[in-house]
């Protein structure tokens, strides 16, 4: 099934259950008002929001309205926890070898994960608001799932048992901030934004076969100022998957209901054409477009995103039709 959440001018808006082809949805408000709600007693609410899901899909809900994403919260609009990796190691590869640094052993066996901001997300269609064009603003295309409760010391395969929902992520980074914050030795905070999530949050089966191992294997899209720079493959170059991802978190601690786990960047390896390297599916975000320039070129080109500037980030299913809605965002200044 397909939820998102709706704006009703309170901090976690309103339930609702979308159609498969997103053109419809119904107010979950019978049976649950908010999808924390629906995380919290999943057993029992779900199989009643998967049956007004039928019933919506076969058009036959009696209070359906038209499907409007601007209209839309993320999915889960704050959460006890959003954890974020970096699954996707080439990501990391490239970053590290355009400042000629090698990528520890560990980070080959162990995830690479930081404990971001969860207490303001913002919608699909929602302004990324900066208080500077200095701060290097960079959007990042990834995926994330919402948990239900998953045990400490669960294995990679139990923890994949406790997805509940997928999404998909603009893990929004101010690059000219992490490097200081990083030399502090305590990692990333302010150099991380209020991140924005798609529309709609899915059910693992809705994606069919392209949900295996705790993978999707799919193209996520990145059109930045309507060109498209980004056609990755979500699946193959994906490191850890998610059930690693949610067992690191749970390796000294529980996971609770309504944690989110981001994927980090999606990012797929290069190829040789003709003597050269190259990468054919384009980039998730802009400082891995100016990694590779560096690598290729010595320095970068790419500069960051401008105030006005616009990014979509969406995945489409084998029969084009898009999944999650689209991520839709212009680059705005705070407002004086």
């Amino acid at each position: 099934m397909k939820l998102a959440t709706y704006k009703d001018g309170s901090r976690d808006g309103q339930l609702v259950v979308v159609s498969r082809d997103l053109s419809t949805a119904h107010y979950a408000t019978g049976i649950a008002q908010k999808l924390q709600q629906a995380l919290d007693d999943w057993n029992f609410i779900a199989p009643q929001l998967q049956d007004l899901y039928v019933t919506l899909n076969n058009g036959k809900a009696r209070h359906a309205f038209p499907f409007d994403p601007k209209q839309c919260m993320a999915p889960l609009p704050r959460a006890y926890q959003w954890a974020d990796g970096s699954a996707y190691i080439n990501h990391v590869e490239l970053v590290r070898a355009a400042r000629n640094s090698e990528v520890p052993h560990s980070f080959y066996e162990d995830p690479l994960m930081y404990q971001g901001g969860s207490d303001d997300f913002i919608g699909p269609n929602d302004d990324v608001v900066v208080p500077s064009e200095d701060y290097g603003i960079d959007f990042e295309a990834e995926i994330a799932v919402i948990t239900g409760d998953v045990p400490m010391c669960a294995t990679p395969e139990q923890a994949i048992d406790g997805v509940r929902l997928l999404m998909l992520a603009n893990d929004v980074s101010l690059r000219n901030l992490i490097p200081a914050e990083l030399a502090k030795g305590f990692g990333f905070f302010q150099s991380k934004p209020a991140t924005a999530f798609s529309p709609v949050a899915v059910t693992p089966d809705e994606l069919g076969d392209a949900w295996q191992g705790g993978r999707v294997n799919l193209t996520l899209q990145s059109t930045w100022n309507g060109r498209k720079v980004g056609m990755c493959d979500a699946g193959p170059d994906m490191t850890f998957h998610f059930g690693q991802l949610i067992a690191h978190i749970g390796k000294t601690r529980n996971v609770r209901a309504g944690s989110i786990v981001g994927s980090g960047t999606v990012s797929n390896r290069g190829v040789e054409v003709n003597g050269k390297k190259d990468w054919p599916k384009g980039y998730s975000c802009i400082a891995e477009k100016r990694a590779i320039e560096t690598i290729l070129d010595g320095k970068p080109s790419t500069g960051f995103m401008k105030f006005g500037d616009t990014i979509r980030i969406e995945m489409k299913g084998p029969d084009g039709q898009s999944i999650f809605g689209a991520i839709d965002q212009k680059i705005a200044p705070l407002a004086a």
